[in-house]
C-alpha cells in the first residue's frame, strides 16, 4: 500500500486554524461530510440509555444526533481540539434543548481523561485522520481503554484504498503544500482498527467528490457483546 502522508502541523496550530474557522465550518464542510456522518450513525446503532464518546465534536451535528438517539437515560460525552467549535456545539444543544444530555470539553484524543470501561460505544468522524500517523495508534488504544467490553466503534475517515484519482492527487497536493487549509488527509482506517486489534463488523468505502471515504464499525477486542 502506497505510504500515508505525515502531519507536519502542530495541534496549537490547528486549534487555532479551527477556532478561526469554526461559525463558518458548515457552509465550507458540514454539508458534504454530512451523508457519510449519517451512515457511521446508523452503523452504530446507539440504544436509549447509552453511554457515548463522541472525539472531534465539531459544531455538534453529530453530538445532536447522538444525545437524541440515546434519550432521556443515555449521556453523551464529547471532546475537541478548539474552543471556538465548543463555543458553537453547545449553542446548537441549547437551541435544541439537548445540553443536558451531552458534556462536552476541549483536550487530546491521544490521551483521553475518562475512567476504563467507562463508554458503550465511541464515534468519531473526519477525526482520526488530522492525527500525525505515529499517534492514531495511541487514540485507537485509548479508544479500547474507555470502551466497555463488547463496547462498539464507528470511525469515519477520508481513504488512501483505491486508485489514485485527480481529485486525490489535488487533495494530496494540497495536503502537502497548504497543510495550514488541509490537514486532513487519507489513511487507511481499517487496517488501523485492525491492527490495534478492534474486530471489523461493518465496512463500507464511498466516494465524496472523487475522494474516497471508509465508514467502518468495529467492535471492542475484549469481546463481541452487543
Amino acid at each position: 500500500m502506497s505510504e500515508v502522508s505525515r502531519v507536519t502541523r502542530t495541534k496549537e496550530t490547528a486549534r487555532i486554524s479551527y477556532n478561526k474557522m469554526s461559525r463558518w465550518y458548515d457552509l465550507l464542510a458540514g454539508g458534504s461530510e454530512k451523508k457519510y456522518q449519517d451512515i457511521g450513525l446508523r452503523m452504530l446503532n446507539l440504544q436509549p440509555g447509552e453511554t457515548v464518546l463522541e472525539i472531534g465534536f465539531g459544531t455538534g451535528k453529530a453530538a445532536l444526533c447522538l444525545a437524541r438517539s440515546v434519550g432521556e437515560m443515555g449521556k453523551i460525552f464529547g471532546l475537541d481540539i478548539s474552543e471556538g467549535m465548543l463555543s458553537v456545539a453547545l449553542e446548537r444543544l441549547r437551541k435544541a434543548a439537548l445540553a443536558d444530555r451531552v458534556e462536552l470539553r476541549c483536550g487530546d484524543a491521544a490521551s483521553l481523561s475518562y475512567p476504563d470501561e467507562f463508554f458503550d460505544a465511541v464515534f468519531t468522524s473526519f477525526t482520526l485522520e488530522l492525527f500525525d500517523t505515529p499517534e492514531i495508534p495511541l487514540v485507537l488504544k485509548e479508544c479500547q481503554r474507555v470502551l466497555r467490553r463488547g463496547g462498539r466503534l464507528c470511525v469515519v475517515a477520508m481513504s488512501k484504498l483505491g486508485k489514485a484519482n485527480l481529485m486525490t492527487r489535488l487533495y494530496n497536493w494540497g495536503h502537502q503544500n497548504v497543510q495550514s487549509y488541509v490537514d486532513c488527509r487519507p489513511i487507511y482506517a481499517q487496517e488501523a482498527l485492525e491492527e490495534a486489534g478492534f474486530i471489523i463488523r461493518e465496512a463500507k468505502v464511498m466516494s465524496m467528490w472523487g475522494l474516497p471515504v471508509e465508514v467502518i464499525l468495529a467492535a471492542s477486542p475484549e469481546g463481541m457483546g452487543k
